[in-house]
């Protein structure tokens, strides 16, 4: 049976365990079995080292309660780093090394930016020879190697990237065929793709794709899913506020299953029948009590498909309500 889960996300947790502890409670209610951590949420790496004293309270407090865990690794991660590439290869190995204390079988991975979005409004538009973009992929290859070969229990799933207009292609998993690519030149069996059912959408907007094709070539590489909703509009990278572009249908949204247009029944059709990886509703803070709804929409997906994902009845109890 597939098992469903959703984030912890880091915004509303922001390094606290209580928050944690009630966020992971109210996960149970909601029957959810299984949960992605975020290493940036908890303070879990600090300038590129383990917090171990952290890290044993974070994995103390996972243990009382029966979910599958995946990890997230901190969002602004880059391989291709040209400024502080030690760093951020430390950061990598630190995450790595929390998902291994708690028992995570799967870390997630933003694949290497050639031009990061925090540096958008400072460096323009990308400018970059092809001969330096191989050697940024070469480098990005040679460090999950080594990442793989020393946790080579836990998956590395690279995930897909969304566009941004003005500024893409700004990195090279924009387009899934580039992403497996790189995976395949990686050649590690523990490096595989996280799928991204958002950011799969605004790509094949963007770039004319289509996404059942897109996911058909990646299928054999998929080991995990980040399940949410959008309609499928890039949008610029300075349009934050979700308030002013859900009424246009723009941007990245983490809305549940069934609220956008993605047509999650034909991409799951594509490898859904050899899938054992986790199911993650990966939401914004702001549809947290929308949880349970995108769970069990997801859950009906599956079932026309034919296969089983179990969904708790509801039980509305205190712990649930404390939000």
């Amino acid at each position: 049976m597939l098992s469903i889960g959703s984030n912890i996300n880091e915004v509303r947790v922001d390094g606290s365990l209580r928050a944690l502890r009630r966020d992971l409670s109210a996960f149970l209610d909601f029957g959810l079995t299984a949960a992605e951590i975020s290493v940036h949420g908890l303070d879990a790496v600090k300038n590129g080292r383990l917090d171990r004293k952290r890290t044993s309270e974070v994995k103390a407090m996972l243990a009382d309660f029966p979910f599958s865990y995946s990890v997230h690794a901190p969002n602004p991660l880059n391989l291709m780093d040209r400024v502080n590439s030690a760093l951020h290869r430390d950061v990598l190995m630190a995450s790595l090394e929390f998902s291994a204390e708690i028992g995570a079988e799967v870390m997630v991975y933003h694949p290497g930016r050639y031009l990061v979005e925090e540096e958008f409004g400072v460096r323009g538009t990308l400018s970059l020879e092809p001969d330096e973009q191989e050697r940024l992929l070469d480098e990005e290859a040679r460090i999950l190697q080594e990442a793989a070969g020393a946790f080579p229990g836990i998956v590395i799933a690279m995930e897909n990237a969304r566009p941004y207009l003005h500024h893409s292609p700004y990195c090279y998993a924009e387009r899934p065929s580039e992403l497996k690519a790189q995976v395949e030149r990686i050649d590690r069996k523990n490096v595989r793709i996280n799928l991204d059912f958002g950011h799969l959408r605004m790509s094949s907007r963007f770039y004319g794709l289509d996404p059942v094709d897109e996911v058909r070539a990646i299928a054999p590489l998929i080991a995990h899913c980040h399940v949410h909703d959008n309609f499928g509009n890039p949008v610029y990278h300075t349009e934050k506020t979700q308030t002013h572009q859900i009424p246009f249908g723009k941007g990245d949204s983490h809305m549940p299953v069934g609220w956008g247009d993605i047509p999650f029944s034909r991409i799951f059709a594509e490898f859904i029948g050899s899938y054992n990886g986790l199911l993650i509703c990966e939401l914004r803070s702001r549809y947290f009590e929308h949880t349970r709804e995108a769970a069990g929409n997801l859950a009906d997906v599956l079932k026309e498909l034919g296969h089983a994902a179990q969904i708790a009845e509801l039980t509305v109890s205190q712990k649930a309500c404390e939000w």
